[in-house]
């Protein structure tokens, strides 16, 4: 369907706002989680600093306690070295851990209690390195043995292996948020991509379409100034058409509806005469009424009565039903089309599903052939349309032989689709083929029920999709409809209107 410049202008305002929206969200998500990685990787450099302020801690305090134990067990001035310096810089490593720690409350509140041992452990080491340069290294050994020394340095390690085990878990985690963070912000990149790109692809298309839609239009316009001669003459030949169809409907409906008023207006009369007898029998209060009397009396009370009053109700019921197909196909002509893309050969099917099971019982079938088009139409007319198809032809099919339907399709002139309904049933008189389109006519043997109105409301639809319906059909051989449909209404519509 055409594109207007109400729905392109629409269509553009859209693509471009769903476009700023996702290059927005992908903005926003990717601030987002840049900055959520970025706090996760300050996280593990800061983990990671305590993990290692922690070990290297530990292992100077192991450091300065080889050198005080190898200098008290053999008094050698060697293993002075390595302790003088461990000692020195185990200052260093306490200050680098409670740096590092006091960023994270988890941590901070563990290096009072660190400080403390490292206190304590140092005083021991330092007391029994002062007893061996005294001289008293027996008392130096007796404190090392007492195991003072050993039971500190097990708490130390207790408490600083604590902190590396839980700032190891923090970092397992930590690496698993960013490595989730970073994959989320590689689809949000994806996605955004693929968003913008499908907007980008979008505003193509619209672009396109009505580039295309422009094209075509100009393409019409042509097309229909150079052929505007031989549509004036069409539409001309359609007004003395459809002014011919008024006539013809007007003298119907004329006499059709005069027809059940005259018998009204007669069985009136006889209900008066019948009622004059009765009168003349209940009203003989004076006198005794005469056997004549009687005798009309219980007549029009028997016969004359009952048959008037039928008459005038068949009549009614006449008049009821003609005006209800009037009223119907009225209203059929004043239904807004709702046009839209219709697969005819799916529409048709549809409509041989519901009378499958009749033909079958006939010893029939019906053939829908291939070549059926796509048109754009109203859908509820030509449902209307072959539905009313599809049932005369059950109606009326030929009792010596199995009923045989046949739906097929060509191309017509300007463009336009010729559908052929074709079934071997009674078939319809060669001076009926006008007829039957007219309202309240019916051709051959009228052994069914019905009005009159199918075909005529047939006619009157097509006409309202701007095509037509005429039929071929010989008696007793069969009977084809042809449809002539355009293929786009709203093209005629259009040109209607302008």
């Amino acid at each position: 369907m055409p594109i207007s410049n109400a729905a392109f202008v629409r269509s553009t305002l859209i693509l471009i706002l769903a476009g700023m929206v996702a290059l927005l969200g992908i903005v926003g998500m990717s601030l987002w989680l840049t900055g959520k990685v970025q706090a996760y990787f300050s996280e593990l450099v800061e983990v990671r600093a305590v993990r290692s302020a922690a070990a290297d801690l530990f292992s100077t305090m192991q450091d300065a306690e080889t050198g005080q134990r190898g200098f008290v067990i053999t008094g050698n001035p060697v293993f002075r070295g390595p302790y003088d310096e461990a000692l020195e810089a185990v200052a260093e490593r306490q200050r680098d851990l409670a740096a590092h720690a006091s960023a994270l409350p988890e941590y901070a509140g563990r290096i009072a209690g660190i400080d403390a041992l490292i206190a304590g452990k140092l005083a021991e080491l330092t007391q029994t390195v002062t007893l061996v340069e005294e001289g008293r290294t027996a008392e130096a050994v007796a404190i090392v043995e007492a195991e003072r020394g050993r039971q500190l340095m097990e708490q130390l390690r207790a408490e600083l292996n604590t902190i590396i085990a839980d700032a190891e878990a923090q970092l397992q985690s930590g690496i698993v948020d960013t490595l989730r963070a970073s994959g989320a912000l590689r689809w949000t990149t994806i996605v955004g991509a693929v968003a913008i790109i499908g907007v980008v692809g979008g505003a193509a298309l619209v672009v396109a379409q009505y580039t295309r839609d422009i094209l075509q239009a100009r393409r019409e316009v042509e097309t229909l100034n150079a052929t505007l001669e031989r549509r004036v003459e069409e539409r001309t030949e359609e007004l003395i058409r459809a002014n011919q169809e008024v006539q013809r409907f007007a003298y119907i409906v004329t006499h059709d509806l005069r027809a059940p008023l005259v018998n009204i207006m007669g069985f009136t009369s006889e209900l008066q005469a019948a009622l004059g007898a009765i009168r003349a029998y209940v009203l003989a209060d004076d006198r005794a009424p005469s056997p004549d009397e009687i005798i009309e009396a219980r007549r029009a009370a028997e016969e004359d009565l009952p048959e008037a009053i039928g008459f005038i109700r068949s009549s009614t019921k006449k008049m009821d039903s003609l005006i209800n197909a009037i009223l119907k196909i009225s209203r059929d002509g004043r239904r807004e089309l709702k046009i839209e893309r219709i697969d005819l050969k799916a529409l048709v099917e549809a409509g041989a599903a519901a009378v499958t099971h009749q033909v079958s019982e006939a010893g029939g079938d019906i053939t829908v052939a291939e070549g059926l088009p796509t048109v754009i139409s109203d859908r509820l007319s030509l449902e209307q349309v072959f539905g009313n198809l599809f049932d005369n032809a059950v109606k009326y099919r030929a009792p010596d032989r199995p009923l045989r339907i046949f739906v097929t399709a060509r191309s017509g002139g300007r463009g336009e689709s010729v559908v052929e309904f074709t079934d071997n049933g009674r078939g319809i008189a060669a001076e009926d083929h006008d007829r039957i389109f007219e309202l309240f006519r019916r051709s051959g043997t009228q052994d069914k029920p019905g009005e009159g109105i199918g075909l005529a409301h047939v006619r009157s639809l097509m006409r309202n999709l701007g095509g037509d319906i005429n039929v071929r059909s010989e008696l007793g051989k069969g009977t084809t409809f042809v449809l002539r449909l355009p293929p786009d209404l709203g093209k005629v519509v259009r040109s209607m209107q302008a």
